[in-house]
């Protein structure tokens, strides 16, 4: 027989370890249990405006390059640079000897064709009348065949001649009127009201005219009163970009000024698409009217915000709040529901195995479309954790537009939701499913055991 005092003894030992290993091991459980410190915000209402950013510059709306028709030196160029001329004012004078020669030449080479269709129609007239004398002698029977075929050939060649001198008096006068026009080419006036914004050439330089090359550019002028601003957007943001939409404007040289524009143009092709270089993005001009009159240069830097939809009264969260999950941990519940509802099948499944294998066939005909599905199914969902009590529940939502703060919600949630609004990694990263959390303010640890 043991001794009882031992035996209580060994009895309240064992007590004493069977308590020492539970509250080890509670310890160690409470020691894993993990509680996110998170900010809260309600889902509510608010108005919303997408915008589309853009950079670019300002330019006039009419812009215009001088260049020469003709080739010579500038012998007269009253303007100069940032100079305001009206339209019809004198801009350059191109030497004219050369060109005042050519008319003179062809002017006397139209009095010439002029002299000799003189000639010509005399010749036909000397000639028709030869030919209905002969004609009349030859009824008469008094000249012979030969001499009546003779005078009516010479009155065709006559009547050729005067043809052909009056096409040579219509070239003629071509002539004089190209060479007319050259030389009032050498002088150059002003095609419109405007600024001389920019001013290549100088006087006595030669230059070169633009009937058979690419001409030299000798100034540009410019309408300043009326500006825009050019921006290239990106291939992803071009498609919501209409004209007639509302957009505000960032000029570098005007600190602290916000001016409005409209957009009036789009490009239908992008520029730079003959770029040696894939990496560099595919970017589309748009141009946008101001409507304010300031001393804008051509040229200054300039940001487009765009306004491209709008939603009025929209559910909305913070754009923090929004992120992504795969459908597989959203699933677990639904999937653990699947597996309980085929276990309770089990036993009436095998009366059916003959109509299964009769549309097992038709299933294989479907197998790329669940493919499909199934792929589709893989990609991650756009979510939103929403407060119940002390942990977060991941609700699958919908998204529409978005400003710079706000994501409208179109499917998931109501308005008056508690949702996790921050931090960045607690939403992004460590939040899931069920996860406890408890409510702080942003200075506090995301983390807390």
């Amino acid at each position: 027989m043991p001794n009882p005092k031992k035996r209580k003894k060994f009895i309240i030992f064992s007590v004493i370890g069977v308590a020492l290993v539970a509250l080890t091991l509670t310890a160690i459980f409470k020691k894993k249990e993990v509680v996110i410190t998170v900010q809260e915000e309600k889902v509510a209402q608010r108005n919303l405006t997408e915008t589309v950013l853009a950079n670019g510059t300002i330019q006039p709306v009419v812009q215009v390059t001088i260049s020469p028709e003709v080739s010579g030196e500038i012998i007269d160029l009253p303007v100069k640079e940032g100079e305001y001329v009206k339209k019809g004012d004198l801009l350059l004078k191109i030497k004219p000897d050369f060109y005042l020669a050519a008319l003179n030449q062809a002017t006397a080479n139209y009095q010439s064709s002029l002299a000799g269709k003189t000639v010509a129609e005399a010749n036909l007239e000397k000639a028709q009348a030869d030919f209905k004398q002969n004609e009349a002698l030859y009824h008469n029977d008094l000249i012979s065949d030969a001499d009546y075929i003779a005078s009516k050939t010479t009155y065709d060649v006559a009547k050729a001649q005067v043809a052909d001198s009056e096409h040579r008096v219509d070239m003629a006068k071509a002539s004089v009127d190209s060479a007319r026009d050259s030389l009032a080419k050498t002088t150059i006036v002003s095609p419109l009201n405007g600024t001389i914004s920019k001013l290549n050439s100088q006087l006595g330089e030669r230059v070169l005219g633009t009937a058979q090359n690419a001409g030299t550019v000798i100034m540009t002028i410019a309408d300043l009163n009326e500006m825009e601003a050019r921006v290239d957007v990106g291939e992803m943001d071009v498609v919501l970009v209409k004209p007639g939409q509302k957009a505000r404007l960032d000029v570098d040289a005007f600190k602290d000024r916000k001016f409005n524009g409209t957009v009036t143009e789009i490009a239908n092709s992008a520029e730079g698409t003959g770029s040696s270089s894939s990496q560099e993005a595919t970017k589309f001009q748009v141009r946008i009217h101001i409507n304010e009159k300031e001393p804008f240069r051509p040229g200054m830097s300039v940001s487009a915000e765009i306004e491209t939809r709008y939603r009025t009264n929209a559910l909305t969260v913070p754009i923090a709040s929004v992120t992504t999950r795969p459908p597989s941990e959203l699933n677990k519940e639904k999937n653990s529901n699947k597996n309980k509802a085929k276990a309770g099948n089990t036993n009436s499944a095998s009366s059916t195995n003959a109509s299964t294998n009769l549309i097992a066939s038709a299933n294989t005909k479907t197998n790329s479309a669940f493919d499909r599905k199934s792929k589709e199914a893989s990609k991650p969902v756009d979510v939103v954790f929403v407060v119940e009590g002390d942990h977060v529940k991941a609700v699958p939502v919908k998204i529409g537009i978005c400003d710079d703060n706000y994501w409208e919600i179109t499917k998931g949630l109501k308005a008056g939701q508690e949702i996790v609004s921050g931090g960045y990694r607690a939403i992004s990263r460590d939040l899931h499913d069920g996860t406890k959390i408890r409510i702080g303010t942003a200075a506090d640890t995301e983390i807390k055991k």
